[in-house]
């Protein structure tokens, strides 16, 4: 299984380089544009006991909250120590949720010697195509309240899965950008404005398994076009 992932990964890596490669850009800026996004799914294992089991299905097919939450618990300071030695500003996307729990980690990260983006994640991490408009606009204002404890207010949006919906409403809540939908047919290196809002496309999702040379060779047609680069 892992040896097949990786398979997948270098052929998946390979594929966006020759189609970046030989696409023509929409766009092209003064400079390349570096932008990283990291999801921060739940954060913390408490968020998971709190839910006892029952917002599992909008986390992850494989593992509970609770375990995704224990992962990140590990897995987020590294990733504010990495990218704070290499002096690299990063937009967190944070779950509501996350701050009403257990906002240590969200402080780190507004502590830092660099000056992080935290950005919205939703509050349950739920998919906004599944949600009706009340729903939704339910999810916004417990976000509000969230982020308004730690004096944030949040000018980016990251859908939960990436399933994009209700843009006016997110709009009217603040929001300037997100993240649009991903998947190697929409890849993209592009910045979009659709009504008010900047679609930030994203350009290639980095997983353990990513090709660090073909990942390099992505990044020197985003400096050779002056394009964006979203990871």
């Amino acid at each position: 299984m892992i040896t097949g992932s990786k398979t997948i990964n270098a052929t998946n890596t390979l594929a966006h380089f020759i189609f970046y490669n030989l696409k023509r850009p929409k766009i092209r800026l003064i400079d390349a544009m570096f932008i990283v996004s990291i999801d921060v799914d739940v954060g913390n294992k408490g968020v998971g006991l709190i839910n006892k089991g029952k917002n599992d299905v909008n986390i992850s097919r494989y593992l509970s909250e609770y375990s995704v939450g224990e992962i990140e618990e590990h897995a987020l300071p590294i990733l504010i120590d990495f990218f704070n030695n290499l002096e690299i500003p990063v937009s967190f996307a944070i779950r509501g949720q996350l701050i009403d729990v257990d906002a240590s980690i969200v402080e780190t990260i507004l502590n830092s010697s660099v000056k992080h983006e935290i950005g919205s994640h939703g509050y349950y991490h739920k998919e906004f195509t599944s949600l009706s408009s009340d729903q939704a606009i339910h999810e916004l204002n417990l976000v509000s309240s969230a982020m308004e404890k730690i004096g944030v207010i949040p000018k980016s949006f990251v859908y939960p899965r990436n399933k994009v919906a209700y843009l006016g409403l997110i709009e009217k809540y603040g929001y300037i950008c997100y993240r649009g939908y991903d998947g190697f047919s929409k890849d993209d290196m592009c910045i979009e404005k659709r009504g008010q809002l900047y679609d930030i496309h994203p350009s290639y999702y980095v997983n353990k398994d990513a090709q660090p040379l073909f990942v390099k060779k992505i990044v020197d047609l985003s400096v050779s076009r002056k394009l964006p680069f979203h990871i």
